[in-house]
């Protein structure tokens, strides 16, 4: 027997469209000379992450990974990778459209990026460079806080 039940629309629907390497920029300016020196490496590192409504109910992110590695004073490598995901997402409150798309979609994408960071740095010639794991909850809470202006202080 048919069910005589409506099929709703509004039921909650995420899925992953698309992952892909959106850009990527890899520079070692003093090669090979930068290899003849005992590698003891200070690192800087920044990670920004963006959304961008896309056609229909798909939304792009992307978080891009910008890290410069010097040797001794010297830049040993110049990497940027950007790590985009292209996700449909359907009939989601707006109070967690926020958080699912400044925390979970980051979540999902860092493996792919931390894979393709130390596999270029690696081609590169150099250890491979492991980013540390990256809470993007407590991340989306703080700029989330700053955004509203509620961050108290004691």
């Amino acid at each position: 027997m048919a069910s005589t039940e409506p099929v709703t629309s509004h039921e909650k629907q995420f899925s992953i469209q698309k992952l892909f390497v959106k850009d990527i920029s890899f520079e070692s300016p003093n090669a090979p000379f930068i290899f003849t020196q005992p590698w003891k490496p200070t690192m800087d590192i920044n990670l920004n992450s963006n959304t961008k409504k896309a056609p229909q109910d798909l939304f792009e992110v992307s978080i891009t990974a910008t890290i410069a590695a010097k040797n001794e004073g010297k830049t040993a490598y110049l990497v940027e990778v950007t790590q985009v995901g292209v996700f449909a997402v359907k009939a989601f409150p707006e109070a967690e459209m926020g958080p699912l798309l400044g925390s979970f979609c980051p979540s999902v994408l860092f493996p792919y990026l931390r894979e393709v960071v130390s596999e270029i740095v690696t081609k590169g010639g150099f250890p491979p460079m492991l980013l540390n794991p990256v809470n993007f909850d407590a991340l989306y809470a703080q700029q989330h806080a700053q955004q509203d202006g509620s961050t108290r202080l004691n």
